[in-house]
């Protein structure tokens, strides 16, 4: 069969790195895809259809015969993607336009548990900045304010007194810092405990959750600074007992599906639920409607597996056929880190040579690398070309071993104003001890 991923960052390195390992795929193609994608097997990029090109993606997967599309970022499935892809006949993994509102709109998502009981924060929605500030007058701090639409990971802050909420309203409602993603905002209580993120595949009627992981949104150390698209993610989160799961199942994920289906949106994809482990029980910070990024990343050696059978019969609704002993899990702990551009999540410059990573892929077999955000240059060279630029990955016995493994891959990679977090996986460490 053809595939068609779409997408060109980390996430969909990692997708089409097991996508092109499958024996049933004779042809990968990527849009725009990444210099990472394109050195893959089988596996054609192109750079000049961007994700967000609904018209060209389209043309693209009927000129090649694409028997499957696997959609990587929210964006183009917000637009509406899933629908054009199935109005033309073509198996896609990844929710229709109603479907990705549960990303694509905060207070929808919220308004959807609140109506199914399915637990998460208090909040109050806001329209008008005079009214949300004087709201702050009525709530305990810290509180949680959230653009209402995408914003790339960087919508959500945990304002910690009334100035700062203050200005991060001002930021998202008056200086329109996300554009018509902050035109409506949420203010949610503050909840405390553990994170975890927990993703399942679903087809619409069936789920098969997959192993959690814990993602590291902070771009400093010790979970400091603005929230990034993320710097690192470890696989499995040690807080997520077999006792949490269960409870987890019965009370967040298959209620999610019920509800969407009781909504009658046919939902076909991932369900990533970002989850507080709170004194009262786990709570939904938010639902994604794609692998969350670098979370499949971590994912991706402890499911060595052929996906494409999975994520096909997801696509086609027929989850329940999918043997799901034919992904066995590897035991081992990984521990993914992300290397940034300097200045990320602000302003960065681009354009500075990568070196290294044939040191890692020659001296270092077992680790993986996936490219997020790099290019190739006129004369060819490698360079940086995004703020989340590369994501280094590594497995050992425990916890300890998988963070040296990676950190020791970290240190062979260069490229100027390089910033990497340091304590990645740690918590897991403490955790795990």
């Amino acid at each position: 069969m053809n595939v068609l991923i779409v997408g060109g960052g980390g996430r969909e390195h990692a997708l089409a790195y097991k996508v092109a390992s499958s024996p049933v795929v004779e042809r990968l193609l990527v849009a725009p895809g990444n210099p990472g994608c394109a050195s893959l097997e089988r596996t054609q990029v192109f750079p000049q259809i961007k994700a967000d090109d609904l018209a060209g993606l389209l043309e693209l997967a009927r000129n090649e015969r694409v028997d499957l599309v696997v959609v990587g970022p929210e964006a183009p499935l917000v637009a509406g993607l899933a629908e054009r892809l199935h109005d033309a006949g073509i198996a896609v993994f990844g929710p229709d336009a109603r479907g990705a509102m549960l990303e694509g709109s905060k207070i929808w998502a919220k308004e959807l548990m609140r109506k199914h009981a399915i637990p998460t924060a208090e909040s109050r929605t806001f329209e008008d900045y005079e009214r949300a500030v004087q709201y702050l007058d009525h709530v305990p701090l810290p509180v949680v304010i959230k653009a209402d639409g995408l914003a790339a990971g960087k919508g959500v802050t945990v304002a910690r007194e009334r100035d700062q909420a203050i200005a991060v309203l001002r930021r998202i409602m008056l200086d329109k810092a996300f554009g018509e993603a902050g035109r409506r905002v949420l203010i949610e209580d503050f909840l405390s405990g553990p994170e975890v993120s927990v993703l399942a595949i679903c087809d619409g009627k069936t789920l098969l959750p997959l192993p959690s992981a814990q993602d590291h949104k902070a771009v400093y150390d010790d979970d400091r600074g603005p929230n990034t698209g993320g710097m690192g993610a470890y696989c499995p989160a040690p807080v997520y007992t077999p006792a949490l799961a269960r409870d987890v199942d019965e009370k967040i994920l298959v209620p999610i599906v019920h509800a969407l289906h009781r909504e009658q949106i046919d939902y076909r994809g991932v369900i990533y639920a970002g989850l507080m482990l709170t004194k009262n029980g786990p709570r939904v910070l938010e639902f994604n409607v794609r692998f969350g990024d670098p979370e499949l990343q971590a994912l991706v050696p402890r499911l060595p597996g052929d996906w494409v059978p999975l994520l096909h019969a997801a696509a086609e609704g027929r989850l329940e056929t999918f043997d799901s002993g034919a992904l066995v899990e590897d035991q081992r702990p990984s521990v993914c880190v992300v290397l940034t551009s300097g200045g990320y999540p602000g302003d960065y410059r681009t354009g500075y040579e990568i070196t290294g990573l044939d040191d890692v892929a020659a001296t270092m077999p077992d680790v993986l690398l996936f490219h997020a955000g790099t290019a190739r240059d006129e004369a060819g060279k490698l360079v940086t070309a995004g703020g989340r630029v590369l994501n280094v990955i590594a497995q050992g016995n425990d916890f300890a071993a998988a963070r040296a493994r990676a950190y020791e891959a970290v240190e062979k990679i260069h490229f100027t104003d390089r910033h990497v977090r340091t304590d990645i996986g740690r918590k897991a460490l403490d955790l795990s001890a």
